[in-house]
């Protein structure tokens, strides 16, 4: 390759707008306003499992027809962050988040409405992809609001706090929303949230100039894409039901492996693709996407194996389990304050990086560990603690390194693909746990072990596994991001101008 100094940096770094007072206050302001957003769409990840034993007396759900009040949302969620994030690409992030706050909020209010399972279900597959819509963007829109390195990780730990600190805060309001009153406000604690989010992002968020559609749209490509991810989510949801080796699991995700492979074929060929392949060469993005599969599966099994553990062997009841949560949650609230951000600009993202992952690491093996009758102050929150430190330190580095090479015109879709990444992973790695946890518990009440027993060795191994999956990403993390970490330790002047002749 033949290097050209340029004197000008790359045309990412040149649009953002200049900062005045009344400016910065806004974007701070805007940065409230997408995490409020997210938030809602993380609440309704887990605020949810708490309230099924109550949905499903109400509306007289069977065991297995249940799972659809959380697949539901998973599938589609899932299925439209690639397309929702091109599309805010091409015409607009903040078009896009206003949509998708905006379906979002009106299916909140069906879903508190249903008095039937088909209502339900429907208002959570429309709610799902409400949620795509306007997550996708929502790091897009972060790093064009913030292109100095501090403020950017400042901004991106706040995002991180709402994005796994909220799944903890969900099981708190669960617990308390459906013992105090009934589980159809679990949806609609949505509605104010989401009006004023609509609002507020419409006076405060700034619109990009978007690519445009002058070229056409890839339909193809967008309906390949979607329909491919929704069928393969589909089959990794339904494990639980059907089996890894069955027929369906089988069928259903040889189907969508077959899709996406022709869905490449499709954008290599085409002028104007939904996901151009140029995004697959961005190495750091790919490569974090790995980690970031193995650093997911350990974090989010801790959310939904965690507190069947707290339910089912120790007993607690679901606003205890909530409040069990809250240190994690206290953890990254603490370090999203500015630490995270501060650290990572004073000792580079990498060196934040492996010791958070490492922390994690320690934490699950700890809660492996946890007694059959264990106490809470000693064997359950260090555990807890160190997730959290590992969560609030580990994930923020994480995506200051996968979207530093990112274009800006094409940020929407690295945004989805980050997010894509962690939630496949978190559907994958929880299935896989889920069976791991189940195997282990059937084989030895068949055996004739106690059942409470025979659960807590489940958990434990599933905990274990989970240790071992972010030991895995810690050790890719210097084989896959080495020349991350040389970008790290050269000049920003020289690093710019390396990027300026990459992109």
């Amino acid at each position: 390759m033949v290097i050209v100094r340029l004197p000008v940096l790359p045309r990412h770094f040149m649009d953002s707008e200049t900062i005045t007072p009344d400016n910065d206050r806004r974007r701070w302001i805007a940065l409230v306003v997408v995490c409020l957003a997210m938030l809602m769409n993380v609440l309704d990840t887990s605020i949810v499992n708490v309230a099924l034993p109550d949905i499903q007396k109400d509306l007289g759900f069977t065991q297995a027809s249940l799972t659809w009040v959380v697949d539901a949302y998973l599938i589609t969620f899932g299925s439209f962050l690639l397309m929702a994030g091109r599309l805010g690409d091409l015409v607009g992030r903040k078009l896009v988040f206003l949509i998708g706050v905006a379906v979002f909020t009106l299916s909140s209010a069906v879903c508190g409405f249903a008095t039937s399972q088909s209502m339900l279900i429907a208002g959570r597959f429309v709610q799902g992809a409400g949620g795509a819509l306007s997550s996708s963007v929502i790091l897009a829109i972060i790093i064009t609001e913030f292109p100095e390195k501090l403020e950017r990780a400042k901004a991106m730990s706040a995002y991180i706090f709402v994005a796994v600190g909220g799944g903890a805060v969900g099981l708190v309001l669960g617990g308390i929303i459906s013992q105090s009153i009934n589980w159809h406000w679990i949806f609609f604690i949505n509605l104010p949230i989401g009006v004023a989010t609509f609002f507020l992002g419409r006076i405060l968020i700034d619109e990009n100039v978007g690519l445009g559609l002058r070229t056409g749209i890839d339909v193809v490509g967008s309906v390949l894409v979607t329909v491919a991810l929704m069928i393969g989510i589909y089959a990794v949801v339904s494990v639980p039901q059907y089996g890894w080796l069955s027929a369906h699991t089988l069928v259903t995700g040889g189907i969508a492996v077959v899709m996406m492979a022709v869905f490449f074929v499709i954008e290599g060929r085409i002028a104007n693709p939904i996901v151009p392949l140029r995004i697959l060469r961005l190495r750091t993005l790919m490569s974090t996407s790995v980690i970031r599969a193995f650093l997911a599966t350990g974090m989010f099994s801790i959310f939904f194996l965690g507190a069947l553990y707290l339910e089912h062997v120790l007993h607690y009841d679901p606003l205890r389990t909530g409040l069990a949560f809250l240190p994690v949650t206290l953890v990254i609230a603490g370090l999203s304050t500015g630490i995270t951000a501060r650290l990572v600009d004073r000792l580079g993202a990498m060196r934040v990086l492996l010791p958070g992952m490492l922390s994690m690491v320690l934490g699950l093996l700890y809660l492996s560990h946890a007694g059959l009758h264990a106490h809470y102050l000693t064997d359950i929150l260090p555990a807890y603690v160190l997730i959290g430190l590992g969560a609030g330190t580990a994930f923020v580095p994480l995506l200051t390194i996968a979207m530093a090479e990112v274009p800006k015109d094409d940020a929407g879709l690295g945004s989805g693909i980050v997010n894509v990444s962690q939630q496949m992973s978190a559907a994958v790695g929880l299935a896989v746990l889920s069976t791991l946890a189940t195997n282990k518990s059937d084989g030895l009440i068949k055996a004739g072990h106690a059942v409470t027993s025979s659960l807590h060795s489940g958990y434990q191994l599933a905990f274990l596994v989970a240790a071992g999956c972010v030991a895995t990403g810690l050790v890719l993390v210097p084989v896959l991001l080495r020349g991350s970490a040389h970008m790290e330790a050269m000049s920003d002047e020289d690093r710019l101008e390396l990027e300026a002749l990459t992109v």
